[in-house]
């Protein structure tokens, strides 16, 4: 009941921000003005910027079809499903505190014990140009990841992420980040978070996140961006999931929100096991360069990280990962990707009535290289933690082809072609290779 009732209030404000859309001025009280902005969302607040309430979101649907190393028989499967369901509720109070709520409908962010929430947290910006964020949130680590779902230009990240999903992703936990800017070319970040995963004790799993971004050019249609990542967590003592797995940039083989390939669908395994002993593994630490360049309709970026699963018992080897990807975008319509010191935004139509039109190709390449025999491995209920041998080294390759139209500053239609290969990692029919296609389309406001 409380979920239906949380979903009747969640789709009656999206309602209400919809039909906004045709009303627009000021009005005024007996206290501060309030302004009304309707152009994307549903925004109000006091003309003396002390209090502001915003109510947004963004929809996804995908569809997509896949055979190959896509799916464990190689047979052609698809998937029709929303990828996102956002609704997002933020705001400042007595000008110096700032909230972000965002709750996803299709489940693919948090879990059902912990509530399906994207971000839930607060901020004091008083200490400007120092912001300073406690509660649940995304760490800060790599470009695409600080780029807005709604903006990045292929419509999944980068596979490479796959690698370091904990360094970025969503894990469910709390945390707190200290993030400012200088001179308006340097960005930098810093985070610690207890994540929801305990050791033998009860003691959660610690996190630590940086970020340093260099941007000497930070605008858009003029862009030169280099950055420098760095995470670490301490895995002694905690039994988990250290299995490295990817989609290949295909998330219809396993997703939530709608239907995809069911029991039929394959991600890799590049290493690691499900169930992993406490005290196989101690520190788990990634870093990552990123660097950008954009001149007018053309966009230029990539990311390179590697990651290393050190060994806390000498009967085990460490494991070792790498990837790397790099994309170029061009705009026919002319329009330059917009850009914000540490990451880029959205491309907004300069014509109104045809859109932006943008075509871009981007290739993934991971690596992991895992030398332990999970055969002979037993957790601590006497379990395998995985049915094979060595995995050894892994390679995966994605090719991504495709177009975005922007048909104006709230729909976004995409398509794209994914080609991808996993050396060494084969399905039930002996497949490395496999293709697809992916269509999305996206409202956002």
């Amino acid at each position: 009941m409380i979920r239906k009732h949380l979903a009747g209030v969640a789709f009656s404000a999206l309602a209400l921000a919809v039909s906004a859309q045709a009303v627009a001025g000021t009005v005024t009280t007996d206290g501060a003005d309030l302004v009304i902005k309707t152009k994307s969302g549903l925004e109000v607040a006091t003309a003396d910027k002390e209090f502001s309430f915003k109510v947004g979101g963004r929809l996804q649907a995908d569809y997509s079809n896949f055979d190959g190393v896509y799916t464990k028989d190689g047979n052609n499967a698809d998937a029709a499903y929303f990828r996102r369901a956002f609704l997002e509720i933020s705001g400042v109070a007595y000008k110096d505190w700032a909230y972000a709520i965002s709750y996803d409908f299709s489940h693919n962010a948090g879990s059902s014990e912990d509530g399906y929430f994207d971000e839930a947290s607060i901020a004091y910006t008083g200490f400007k140009p120092v912001t300073i964020k406690l509660g649940r949130f995304d760490p800060d680590f790599g470009l695409e990841k600080a780029t807005s779902s709604k903006w990045v230009t292929a419509q999944e990240r980068n596979a490479a992420y796959d690698l370091v999903d904990w360094a970025n992703g969503h894990q469910n936990g709390m945390g707190i980040q200290v993030a400012g800017t200088a001179a308006d070319m340097f960005y930098g970040s810093a985070s610690l978070s207890a994540k929801d995963e305990n050791d033998q004790d009860g003691q959660s799993v610690k996190q630590f996140n940086l970020r340093g971004v260099f941007a000497p050019m930070a605008e858009a249609g003029n862009v030169l961006h280099l950055g420098l990542n760095f995470a670490q967590r301490d895995m002694s003592d905690t039994e988990f999931d250290s299995r490295i797995r990817s989609r290949l940039g295909m998330r219809g083989v396993s997703t939530k929100g709608g239907n995809d390939a069911g029991d039929n669908g394959n991600r890799p395994h590049l290493g690691g096991a499900e169930a992993t002993a406490a005290g196989t593994f101690g520190n788990d630490r990634a870093w990552g360069l990123e660097a950008a360049w954009a001149m007018g309709p053309l966009s230029v970026q990539g990311e390179y990280l590697q990651r290393k699963l050190q060994s806390d018992d000498g009967a085990y080897s460490d494991v070792k990962a790498n990837g790397y990807y790099a994309q170029v975008a061009y705009t026919l319509t002319g329009e330059a990707r917009g850009y914000k010191l540490g990451k880029f935004d959205s491309i907004k139509p300069a014509n109104k009535q045809t859109g932006a039109w943008e075509v871009f190709y981007r290739y993934d390449h991971l690596s992991v290289e895992d030398d332990n025999n999970y055969v002979a491995f037993k957790n601590d209920d006497g379990k395998a933690g995985k049915n094979f041998g060595p995995i050894g080294d892994i390679d995966g390759k994605v090719h991504n082809i495709g177009v975005n139209w922007y048909a104006n500053e709230n729909v976004k239609l995409s398509g794209a072609y994914v080609k991808a290969k996993a050396d060494n990692a084969p399905n039930g029919a002996n497949d490395e290779d496999g293709d697809g296609i992916v269509f999305r389309a996206q409202y956002a406001f």
